[in-house]
């Protein structure tokens, strides 16, 4: 009887500890396989033309301010605000390369970087000749 029990015992340990290295090979390839998907669900760059301005003004800055729409983008962003792109109806925020950005306020440019709900994550901006 208490060899039976041991070799029960025995083949339910071995079972199991097979089970689980079986499962940890199957959560790895899973991982592996997600961490790919990402790689190639990863957004691409896109290019995109507006007037850079700021979240605050948007396309009409307050002309009783004596400011070039340059002038009141860059203060607006100094003052918390974010430089956006207005093409249109179309409105998004821009994140990054802010030099540029600052340099470019208040002018038609294109915009590249890649986009993310509203928002632009910019890897270049240059001025619209």
């Amino acid at each position: 009887m208490g060899l039976l029990m041991f070799c029960s015992l025995m083949t339910l340990a071995a079972s199991l500890g097979f089970a689980a290295l079986l499962a940890g090979g199957a959560a790895a390839f899973a991982s592996s396989a997600t961490e790919e998907a990402q790689k190639t669900d990863a957004p691409s760059e896109q290019t995109f033309s507006g007037m850079i301005t700021d979240s605050h003004c948007g396309a009409r800055h307050d002309q009783s301010s004596g400011k070039r729409s340059a002038e009141c983008a860059r203060m607006c962003v100094r003052n918390g605000s974010k430089y956006m792109l207005v093409n249109g109806d179309q409105k998004n925020i821009l994140e990054g390369n802010e030099n540029a950005l600052e340099r470019l306020a208040g002018q038609r440019a294109t915009v590249t970087g890649t986009l993310g709900g509203n928002t632009i994550k910019v890897t270049s901006a240059v001025q619209n000749k």
